[in-house]
C-alpha cells in the first residue's frame, strides 16, 4: 500500500505555515480578531443587517452568514462590493444571503475592508 504522497506533502506544507505564523494559539487569536472586525460590524446595524446566527458563542471563525432586512438591497450590496474587488460574497444558491469566508490563511486586512464597507453600506442606505 503506497501512501497518498501528494495529500501528506500539502499537510507538511500547512503545518510549517502554522508555526511560522506563530502556532494554533496564534492562528486562534488572529482568527478571532477577523472574525470580530467583521461580526461587530453586522451587529453595528441590527435594523439593516440579520446574522443567520444571532447567539455569538455560537458563531463560525470561518463563515460568516448574514441577510440584508431589506433584500431588495442585496444586488446594490453585491455590485459594491464587485467595486471594492471583494467577491465569493453571495450564500448559498437554496438559500440565498451572503456568505463571508475568512479562513485560516484570508489576510486581516481583508476583513478590515468588509467591515469598511458593512458600515459604509448600512449608513449610506440605512
Amino acid at each position: 500500500n503506497t501512501p497518498p504522497v501528494f495529500p501528506i506533502y500539502v499537510l507538511d506544507l500547512v503545518l510549517q505555515w502554522v508555526e511560522e505564523q506563530g502556532g494554533l494559539a496564534h492562528i486562534e487569536v488572529r482568527n478571532r480578531r477577523k472574525a470580530g472586525l467583521v461580526y461587530d460590524a453586522l451587529d453595528a446595524y441590527p435594523d439593516f443587517y440579520e446574522p443567520a446566527v444571532r447567539y455569538k458563542v455560537d458563531r463560525s471563525l470561518m463563515n460568516i452568514t448574514f441577510r440584508l432586512k431589506n433584500a431588495e438591497l442585496e444586488k446594490a450590496f453585491l455590485a459594491g462590493a464587485k467595486e471594492r474587488q471583494m467577491d465569493g460574497l453571495p450564500g448559498h444558491r437554496s438559500v440565498g444571503g451572503f456568505r463571508a469566508s475568512i479562513y485560516n490563511a484570508f489576510p486581516e486586512e481583508g476583513c478590515h475592508s468588509l467591515a469598511e464597507y458593512l458600515h459604509h453600506f448600512a449608513k449610506t442606505n440605512g
